[in-house]
């Protein structure tokens, strides 16, 4: 019984992984790239939300039909910037250069957010792990190498930690969710910055680092890499199974990594979202705040050559930002706070 369960979680694992790579709905077929009638492309972060999207949208039987291909918030980008996609998708938001160079105009758009957790695999420690900003920015820094470190220690004095090499898991792909980790990273740390990895959608990792593609490639590799620490979606490491590391608040307070953590760090937070919708959370202000969350978003054209096409972008991102928003919770995602849905909604009204 114990080896067809192995087994079933292993077959369940696998299928979420290649259902995270690229996937679409009609109300009674799956729709493939060739035969959609609008095509999205980017992050991986939000993926698994846009695609119960689509395929919940698709029950109302708008008359077209949408693929979503997860391939990294940097080939989103690329994509979108060429034109070969009706919508893009970051969890890095395009800067001022990028959107210039879009002939058609970008309108960004927030959809949801997430929360990035530090999943690690140490097993039989006892108990959960705490690490504080300077810890696990050292650990990633390549400045602790094991487990049984002393600062590591003296913030976790009833676990058994091992004398094990601390192995890092980071991103090979061009990630936004590497881009929001390393933001927040050097917002903690001027080091980061001045004399480390910087802050990108890909960096050259120091110390103990293995990469992998996507944010299902980074779990798979944790959940099979014994003294393995990395940073992946909150969504996808709890579908994994993964532990998750309590993390020090720029208040000095422990916060655990959750979609509801994720909901109160965007409503302490979002008063401070300015008119272009492109707000950066490196380091958020909160008591209860857990310290890397990252809004993801669409990226539209504010210009559509096709009107028929516009409207039907619209209708669904419409609907994505308004009864889309009670699927995020489940997927481990933070639902926007009302008065960014309404910005978001606004800035919607503009696309033509």
């Amino acid at each position: 019984m114990k080896k067809v369960a192995i087994v079933l979680y292993a077959l369940i694992v696998a299928t979420v992984t290649a259902c995270a790579v690229s996937t679409g709905f009609a109300a009674n077929r799956e729709v493939s790239l060739a035969n959609a009638d609008i095509v999205g492309a980017g992050a991986t972060f939000p993926a698994p939300l846009y695609q119960r999207w689509i395929k919940e949208y698709a029950k109302g039987d708008p008359g077209f039909t949408i693929f979503y291909d997860a391939v990294g918030s940097g080939e989103g980008i690329r994509r979108f910037m060429a034109e070969q996609v009706d919508f893009g998708a970051s969890d890095a938001a395009m800067n001022d250069e990028q959107i210039a160079r879009v002939k058609r105009g970008a309108q960004l758009i927030p959809a949801t957010a997430g929360v990035i957790a530090l999943a690690y695999n140490l097993p039989g420690v006892g108990g959960d792990l705490r690490l504080s900003r300077e810890a696990y920015t050292d650990i990633f820094l390549g400045k602790i190498k094991y487990w049984d470190d002393e600062r590591v220690k003296a913030l976790n004095p009833g676990l058994k930690l091992p004398r094990l090499d601390i192995a890092t898991i980071t991103r090979s792909d061009s990630s936004g969710t590497t881009w929001a980790f390393t933001n927040h990273l050097g917002a903690v740390n001027p080091q980061w910055t001045e004399s480390g990895p910087g802050v990108g959608k890909k960096v050259d990792w120091p110390g103990n680092s293995m990469s992998a593609r996507y944010n299902e490639g980074v779990a798979t590799k944790i959940r099979t890499s014994r003294g393995s620490i990395g940073y992946v979606e909150y969504g996808v490491a709890k579908r994994a199974g993964l532990a998750m590391a309590t993390l020090e608040n720029k208040m000095g307070k422990y916060v655990k990594p959750t979609d509801e953590s994720g909901t109160v760090t965007l409503a302490n937070t979002s008063t401070q979202m300015p008119p272009n919708l492109r707000m950066f959370l490196p380091d958020p202000d909160g008591e209860d705040s857990y310290p890397i969350v990252t809004y993801t978003w669409l990226l539209l054209y504010k210009t559509y050559a096709d009107a028929a096409k516009a409207d039907k972008v619209k209708r669904f991102v419409n609907w994505g930002l308004v009864q889309g928003q009670k699927y995020a919770a489940e997927y481990g995602y933070a639902p926007l706070p009302q008065s960014v849905a309404e910005s978001a909604l606004s800035a919607l009204g503009g696309i033509h």
